[in-house]
This record gives structure tokens, C-alpha cells and sequence, in this order.
């Protein structure tokens, strides 16, 4: 069982990375939006969402390495100043390591103009219907920018599988191969 992590500000490219990894692997891909969207729905961006989404991801990453399935890409906004977001890592990565799955962190930077672009991505719009409107999504982006510190520092993360890539100028196929390649996925 693989589990690749794939972390970064909003709009840096994970969801676009995942899929070509999971077109060259037998992984899966499960983007974070595939359950925030879902419960904005019926809860807006208020706490429920935020909670139900954690448990929603938890028991299908249980559920996921308990299964015959190869393993998983999965997206996620890591918060690097909130405690709460450095537990729900530690946690995901502990249901698929204690079943003896690997783990693999992949994180992605790009410039905000870059970020900005991306935002309005036709690709992204489909796949993240809270994205739609885009001076709401542009006005998230960056005040959790602001208010957040959204990659890792030199050294932070000590993971032997572990990958920083900035990919402001660099296709999510080309991203991809480095993932491959690095990882021997």
C-alpha cells in the first residue's frame, strides 16, 4: 500500500499533479475538495464542514488500507502554524504505516501570480465547484496566505520519503515524473 501526500497553498497545482501521477500508477486520487465540497453544500465553510471532512477523510483512509486497492494520492492545504493540521498528518500517516504501507510527502510552491492564474484554471473550476466564483476563491487564497503559513521551512519536515518542488514553471506532467522518479512509484 502507497499513500503519497501532496500538500501546498491553494491553487499551487495538487489536484492537476495527482491526476497525472494516478494516470502513470495503479493509485487512486482523492482531492480534498471531493469532500469540502460536498458539505459546503450544506454547511458553507463553518465548522461542521471542517469537522465532517476530517472524519469523512479518516475512515476512508481506514477503509482504503484495509483494502486490496494499490494506494492513494491525497491533497491537502497543511497548515504549517496550526497544531491541529500537523495531527490530522500524523494521524493519516499512521493508519497507513501501521498497516505497513509507505508514505511519501510531496510538496509543491509556486508563485503567487502563478497561484492566481491557476486559480481560474478551466480544470480546476470543474473539479471544485466552490471555486467557481472566482473573486470569493482569489479572496480566500490570499487572506490564507496572510493568516497562514502554508510551506514548510528548511528542515522542517524530516521525512526520509519527502520531496519540495517548486513548480511555478514546471508542467504537472513534468512534476509528476520527478515524483515517479524520485520515488520509484
Amino acid at each position: 500500500m502507497k499513500f503519497i501526500l501532496i500538500f501546498g497553498p491553494q491553487a499551487v497545482g495538487k489536484m492537476t499533479v495527482g491526476q497525472e501521477v494516478e494516470k502513470w500508477t495503479e493509485l487512486k486520487l482523492f482531492h480534498n475538495h471531493m469532500t469540502i465540497d460536498m458539505l459546503y453544500l450544506l454547511f458553507g465553510f463553518g465548522p461542521e464542514t471542517w469537522r465532517l471532512s476530517t472524519l469523512f477523510r479518516q475512515e476512508i483512509f481506514k477503509e482504503v488500507a484495509t483494502s486490496n486497492i494499490e494506494g492513494l494520492i491525497f491533497t491537502f492545504v497543511w497548515a504549517f502554524d496550526e497544531q491541529e493540521d500537523w495531527e490530522f498528518v500524523k494521524d493519516i500517516c499512521e493508519i497507513f504505516e501501521s498497516r505497513e504501507g509507505s508514505v511519501y510527502f510531496v510538496e509543491l510552491k509556486a508563485d503567487i501570480e502563478e497561484r492566481l492564474e491557476r486559480n481560474k484554471s478551466p480544470l480546476r473550476l470543474e473539479h471544485k465547484p466552490t471555486k467557481r466564483d472566482i473573486k470569493q476563491s482569489e479572496y480566500n487564497l490570499k487572506t490564507t496566505m496572510d493568516n497562514h503559513r502554508l510551506n514548510s521551512l528548511e528542515g522542517e519536515i524530516t521525512r526520509e520519503n519527502y520531496i519540495k518542488v517548486n513548480n511555478t514553471h514546471l508542467s504537472p506532467e513534468g512534476v509528476a515524473s520527478i515524483i515517479k522518479d524520485r520515488f520509484e512509484i
